[in-house]
C-alpha cells in the first residue's frame, strides 16, 4: 500500500459522484479478476479513463480505495440475492435462497467477490479488515434476521440463536464456494449448502399430530 494522503471532504457534483462511481467498479472488477496485489492505480486510472491526480482527488491512497472496492462488494452481493434473501420466512423460503445462490454460481472459477477479498487482504491492515468484517457482518444479518423471521413464527426452536446459525450458514457458504472455485466444479458448494440446510432443520420445530380422543 502507498503512504498515506490528505484528500479534500466537500461535497461532489454529479459528475463527480460519477467519476468516483466509475473508478470503485473499474476497481472492483479489476482487482475480482487479477487480485488487489497484481491491481496497480495505474491499471484502475487506464480503464477508467482517469488521470493519477483525478485518482487521489477521491481516494487518499490505494488501501482507501480498495476499502470503497469492499463495500461495493458487499453491495453487489446481498443484492444479487435479492429477492430471496428478503424474504426467509420459512425453510421453504431458505430452499429458494440456497437455489439462488447455485444459481449465481454457475460459473464456479469465479469464486466470492467478498471471500477472494477476505483471502488476499485480512491480515493486511487492520482498517481494511474491518472493512472485511463489517461486509461479512451485514452478509450475517441478512441472514439472522430471515431465522428471526422463522423463530417467531414458530419455525425454529426457541432455543436456537439466529445469529448463530446465520454465521454457521455463512461459513458453510464460504468454504463451499472456495472448494467450488478450487475444483472447477461445483459439487462442493451443493454438498455446504445441504449440510447448512440440514444444520437449520435440526433446529426446528416439527410439529407432532394430536392424537385423537376416544
Amino acid at each position: 500500500m502507498t503512504a498515506s494522503r490528505t484528500v479534500m471532504s466537500r461535497p461532489l457534483t454529479s459528475r463527480g459522484a460519477a467519476t468516483r462511481r466509475r473508478i470503485v467498479e473499474v476497481a472492483a472488477r479489476l482487482t475480482h479478476a487479477s487480485g488487489v496485489e497484481a491491481t496497480s492505480l495505474d491499471d484502475v486510472c487506464a480503464e477508467a479513463k482517469v488521470s493519477k491526480s483525478q485518482l487521489y482527488h477521491y481516494f487518499a491512497d490505494k488501501e482507501a480505495l480498495v476499502r470503497e472496492v469492499i463495500a461495493a462488494q458487499t453491495e453487489r452481493v446481498l443484492a444479487a440475492q435479492e429477492p430471496a434473501i428478503g424474504k426467509l420466512d420459512s425453510a421453504a423460503a431458505l430452499r429458494t435462497w440456497a437455489d439462488t445462490i447455485l444459481a449465481l454460481n454457475r460459473s464456479t472459477t469465479a469464486g466470492c467477490p467478498l471471500g477472494s477479498l477476505a483471502n488476499e487482504l485480512a491480515n493486511q491492515s487492520e482498517a481494511t479488515r474491518a472493512e472485511l468484517v463489517a461486509g461479512f457482518d451485514a452478509w450475517a444479518e441478512r441472514l439472522s434476521r430471515g431465522f428471526s423471521v422463522m423463530q417467531s413464527r414458530g419455525e425454529l426452536s426457541s432455543s436456537a440463536s439466529p445469529r448463530d446459525l446465520a454465521i454457521s450458514v455463512l461459513a458453510a457458504l464460504q468454504g463451499g464456494l472456495l472448494l467450488a472455485k478450487t475444483a472447477h466444479s461445483p459439487a462442493p458448494l451443493i454438498l455446504a449448502l445441504k449440510m447448512a440446510l440440514r444444520h437449520v432443520d435440526a433446529h426446528r420445530r416439527h410439529s407432532k399430530a394430536t392424537p385423537r380422543r376416544a
